[in-house]
């Protein structure tokens, strides 16, 4: 399978990790629930896992395909505006917001 679209993903967090299994049909995230979240990949999709906790990268030859994928996959714990940490796009730019002030 030739990959035309790729999508990267990074990975921000103590206790969130990821791991390609099965030869990138299924992925593995631990986002610290007390289990570990199972994704199906789909068929025109391959995942790759640099690092368990760095970067994940999702290949494919369809692009909307890919990008829905992507999509699910940040989905699962989306960053939050106040710490910065979850699944963000590798270019995506998290603007942190101020927490309360103490007086």
């Amino acid at each position: 399978m030739e990959a035309k679209y790729f999508r990267f993903l990074k990975i921000v967090g103590v206790g969130i990790k990821a791991r390609a299994e099965s030869e990138g049909r299924l992925l593995l995230l631990k986002l610290g629930y007390s289990h570990e979240v199972e994704l199906m990949v789909p068929p025109a999709v391959r995942v790759f896992c640099f690092k368990p906790n760095v970067i994940c990268c999702c290949t494919g030859i369809e692009k909307q395909r890919t990008h829905q994928f992507v999509a699910t996959v940040r989905s699962c714990k989306p960053p939050e505006v106040y710490k910065g940490k979850g699944i963000m796009y590798i270019e995506e730019v998290i603007k942190k917001k101020q927490g309360k002030k103490s007086k």
